[in-house]
């Protein structure tokens, strides 16, 4: 019997959406075709590519991005150093309001970036605003190019810079207003609690992960390398999904504030989690490049079937479901044990990854006998780095009496 799609509609602070899927600010969304492409597949918001005053210079380099695949050629990681909208605010003032006019059901964010001025940042806000945005996202965390120049992630470090930015325009902004923070501070709730406090409605998070992707050791160039040279840039994709789901986490558990969760979103599964932790919608936008915008359909259908096969009324249901389970080291138990144990013994084809593992970063507790995968209990520590490293899933957690 197949199970009944449910409605993915869910609120983020002011704003209602038909479903919790969003294109984050960036290449997907850099002219107003793609993100009428986007809401004609389904999605149901758009971030728009970082807007800029048409005096802050925007010049891209080639090739500005860089990846990190599997011998498969999935995607692993990905670095990008490209720069914000090379379009200028009239053209995107034009655009906005024929979109929203054409999608009045969808909802179109502008993203923006000023000087380090808050009255350039006020008036701005009011251009896009103006256009017909239906809410404005700060991009006070971009990590690379912009901090150069002060702006960009050069704010987001600095939390008095965020509170500061934040309350000159929401004095002047009259629709929700989102914070786009970095991951690339100590701590994030400062930051969080300096644009909360100043009256953010939203809080987006997270931007790219400041990385060098590596280096050509034939020529000995960074990647990616422009005319033989390269700089810090932005890491996105699956591993850095981690590091958001942190994010998101930590300011759920502390701050009564909506979230928009970003970073390594790929799957429904992986909206699934930004949402059990706290989310109440999520952005995508590595996964796009690399896929193509109609995996929003996939998505869409996922999500759905999984509330509804466990029962969730929707989104708002499944909303900070883990949070309750995510604790300090400290509060985690000492008295529940595991052990490792062969669960599937027709899967082993004696690799001896499993032994290696053990032996080397665990307690020696794995063996091959007569060709298949043998553990010593009493030997076993519970730590489960033989469970990982099989290929084929032969070594399973049980728990310990």
């Amino acid at each position: 019997m197949s199970v009944p799609d449910l409605s993915l509609e869910t609120t983020v602070g002011p704003l209602t959406l038909k479903n919790p899927f969003l294109l984050a600010s960036g290449p997907p969304t850099a002219s107003g075709e793609q993100i009428r492409r986007a809401f004609r597949l389904g999605w149901a918001g758009a971030v728009t590519k970082t807007i800029v005053p048409d005096a802050m210079e925007i010049q891209d380099v080639s090739p500005r991005f860089a990846a990190w695949k599997d011998e498969s050629s999935g995607l692993l990681g990905f670095e990008n150093i490209e720069l914000l909208s090379r379009k200028d605010e009239s053209y995107w003032s034009g655009e906005i309001a024929a979109i929203r006019r054409e999608y009045p059901d969808r909802v179109l964010v502008a993203s923006i970036m000023a000087s380090p001025d808050p009255e350039e940042w006020q008036e701005f806000a009011c251009t896009v605003q103006d256009a017909g945005a239906d809410a404005i996202e700060l991009n006070v965390s971009c990590p690379h190019g912009m901090p150069e120049r002060g702006v960009g992630a050069a704010i987001g470090q600095h939390a008095d810079l965020v509170r500061e930015v934040t309350r000159a325009v929401r004095k002047v902004a009259a629709v929700p207003l989102i914070v786009k923070l970095t991951p690339n501070v100590t701590d994030i709730m400062p930051v969080a609690a300096a644009a909360v406090d100043a009256g953010a409605d939203i809080l987006s998070a997270i931007n790219t992960v400041q990385c060098l992707m590596g280096i050509d050791l034939d020529t000995l160039e960074p990647r990616p390398s422009v005319a033989g040279a390269s700089t810090y840039g932005g890491y996105s994709g699956p591993a850095v999904k981690p590091i958001g789901l942190k994010v998101i986490s930590q300011i759920a558990r502390e701050l009564p504030v909506p979230l928009m969760g970003i970073g390594g979103i790929s799957r429904w599964q992986d909206a699934a989690e930004y949402i059990a932790a706290g989310a109440s919608a999520v952005q995508v936008c590595t996964a796009v490049m690399w896929e193509g915008a109609g995996i929003v359909r996939e998505m869409d259908r996922g999500l759905s079937g999984y509330l509804a096969e466990k029962q969730f009324a929707g989104v708002g249901a499944l909303r900070g479901r883990a949070l309750p389970r995510i604790g300090t080291h400290a509060s985690l138990s000492r008295s529940i044990y595991r052990f490792a144990a062969v669960g599937f013994p027709e899967r082993c084809i004696s690799c001896g990854r499993c032994v290696k593992a053990c032996r080397d970063g665990g307690y020696h507790a794995v063996s091959i006998v007569d060709q298949r995968v043998a553990i010593e209990r009493d030997r076993c520590d519970g730590c489960s780095l033989c469970s990982h490293v099989c290929p084929e899933g032969v070594i399973v957690m049980l728990p310990g009496l």
